[in-house]
């Protein structure tokens, strides 16, 4: 099993030499340690060597796992989510990265909590990942005023998968310029990006990433 303590150790150097790679300063940069099939039992353990952030892909392990660990942690919620599951998410996460869709915002919104969005893009345009068009987006952005518990802070997205890193700089790239476009088109104030995982976040640190999402390299490979 893997040494979290060791792992984290490694990827915290692995971002320390990216930003001073970049110029930028390590405080830019949350890591979101991603839990997905990982016991809450070693949840806490990476908790007590001061990881606060953590993303969970899908509802039903995410609630077990967040009772199990207790009050603490900031919780992410980074899988698609489903409309059925949509009801449980303002008392368990902090963060929403999956919003691809004005229906969800509005959903999520009705429950009265304040959460923070972001909104996924598929820039690959690969049929098998969801995410938002740019074009969808700004046609959700251009109704965010109607909202009033929900608050957009930024955008996410996933390249295709590649063994090289640098094949995924584009796309990482793509997004910073989207928001960037997006924020002078529509008055937001958008400063999150959300992207880099395990294999190639210290591109997505080059390319502006604020939060990167980083599971196997944390806590090993799951079953």
């Amino acid at each position: 099993m893997t040494n979290i303590e060791t792992s984290v150790g490694m990827v915290q150097k692995r971002m320390l030499a990216a930003c001073q790679k970049a110029g930028r300063s390590p405080d830019q940069i949350r890591l979101i340690a991603v839990t997905k099939r990982v016991e809450a039992e070693r949840v806490r353990e990476a908790v007590a060597l001061g990881l606060c952030d953590f993303g969970e892909n899908y509802v039903q392990e995410a609630k077990k796992k967040i009772e199990a660990v207790g009050l603490g942690p900031v919780w992410h919620m980074i899988g698609h989510l489903q409309a059925n599951k949509v009801k449980y998410v303002p008392g368990l996460f902090t963060y929403v990265h999956s919003v691809d869709r004005w229906e969800l915002l509005e959903q999520l919104d009705r429950f009265g909590r304040e959460l923070l969005v972001l909104f996924e893009v598929n820039l690959s345009g690969e049929p098998q990942k969801h995410g938002s068009t740019a074009e969808d987006l700004r046609a959700i952005l251009a109704r965010v005023g109607e909202l009033r518990h929900v608050r957009p802070v930024g955008l996410m997205t996933m390249p295709p998968y590649n063994e090289d890193p640098e094949a995924s700089r584009p796309v990482f790239s793509s997004l910073r310029e989207l928001l960037s476009d997006i924020n002078r088109e529509s008055g937001c104030a958008l400063t999150e990006l959300s992207m880099g995982m395990s294999s190639d976040f210290e591109v997505a640190i080059e390319e502006g990433a604020t939060m990167v999402r980083v599971g196997t390299a944390i806590f090993g490979e799951r079953s």
